[in-house]
């Protein structure tokens, strides 16, 4: 796979629906941030001394990547178009703050896509791991590996007291993020998701949508994330975190058996409706296509259908995004209308594989 293959192709090994707990935990996520002695952090770096921390991974990355048994995908932000910046983004194998000045800026994305290093963003270093499912424990043992291979070859900055040295206070000690993406309808639609968003502070954890805002939400799915990393380990937080998920997940489960025993016919009417309008729109804006996406889930989730699978909303989730039609297209100016006519048509395309296709539904090639 090479670089043009990473940003084109639609579908990402960590939502692939597999792994424990995946009818509600779509992905888990490790982060560590780490910094080098000596070296100002980036924000503070000029360009001499934001090439030399570039220079500094470079050259012990090829040894890292033999002894993992792997090889990284070089994604250099000064080299690569603004667009193709912006899928990278919406795939999250890089942040937005991280295409911003891209100079001496790059990433380094490892060949089966668990892993992404990005050199110079906050940190020095933001080591990150993919997974699907609730597979915090693998993916902190594939982080812990590749920082403790970084550690042998060059000098982190850490204090006996204050742990790593972090550009952000809030992520010293350990430099540890964890989080895991779920997928929340039933508690959003039996209202319940604002008792969870308020009680994880309380828990030394915070809960937000990735779509939209706090205000409004579309997609009903969040992201539940550590907001403590200084004076626990990393095996504290992680278990925390987990803890908590489970938690999430047995009231997500329950609220869907009450939908669907007091409310089926409802909910199969949403579930159906919203195929229906997936399958045959002409025209889809990103929230609308979201808000449908979440319905199909849960009826395929409570087997009320059994098609798309939890796979095909995967990649159906990688193919809304608007810098990835505009990829695609290879047209950075497509118009509002053109973007949700191609998502429209993306969707369809997914939702016809798993049927036969009427003749008068032709398939457009991009």
């Amino acid at each position: 796979m090479g670089l043009s293959d990473l940003i084109r192709e639609s579908t990402l090994p960590w939502l692939s629906g597999a792994g424990e707990y995946g009818d509600v935990v779509l992905g888990s996520r490790i982060r560590l941030a780490r910094n080098f002695q000596r070296i100002p952090f980036p924000g503070r770096a000029d360009l001499n001394q934001l090439a030399t921390t570039r220079l500094m991974v470079e050259r012990i990355l090829p040894g890292i990547a033999k002894t993992l048994g792997t090889s990284f995908i070089v994604a250099d932000m000064e080299k690569l178009p603004k667009l193709s910046r912006s899928v990278l983004v919406e795939k999250q194998y890089i942040s937005a703050k991280f295409t911003k000045n891209p100079q001496h800026r790059v990433a380094f994305v490892s060949n089966d896509e668990r892993m992404s290093i990005l050199v110079n963003e906050e940190d020095h270093l933001r080591i990150q791991c993919m997974a699907p499912g609730l597979a915090l424990e693998d993916s902190y043992e594939l982080a812990s590996r590749f920082d403790d291979l970084v550690e042998e070859k060059l000098d982190i900055a850490f204090d006996e007291k204050m742990g790593y040295l972090t550009s952000c206070p809030t992520n010293l000690g350990t430099g540890l993020r964890a989080s895991v993406i779920l997928h929340l309808p039933g508690l959003v639609f039996t209202k319940n998701i604002q008792n969870i968003v308020n009680i994880s502070p309380q828990l030394g954890l915070a809960i937000r949508p990735i779509y939209g805002d706090a205000k409004e939400s579309f997609g009903n799915i969040f992201l539940l994330s550590n907001q403590l990393t200084l004076g626990f380990s990393e095996a504290e937080l992680i278990a925390n975190l987990k803890t908590a998920a489970k938690e999430i997940v047995s009231h997500e489960r329950q609220a869907r058996k009450a939908l669907s025993l007091y409310m089926k016919e409802r909910l199969e009417d949403e579930v159906y409706r919203s195929y229906g309008t997936l399958r045959y729109a002409r025209l889809l804006s990103e929230r609308e296509a979201l808000s449908l996406l979440s319905k199909v889930r849960l009826g395929v989730d409570l087997r009320m259908m059994e098609t798309p699978t939890a796979k095909d909303f995967g990649r159906m989730l990688v193919r809304m995004g608007d810098s990835y039609l505009r990829n695609l297209a290879e047209n950075e100016n497509l118009s509002k209308n053109e973007i949700e006519r191609l998502r429209a048509q993306k969707v369809r395309e997914i939702l016809l594989e798993k049927a036969p296709r009427p003749q008068s539904e032709p398939i457009e090639d991009i």
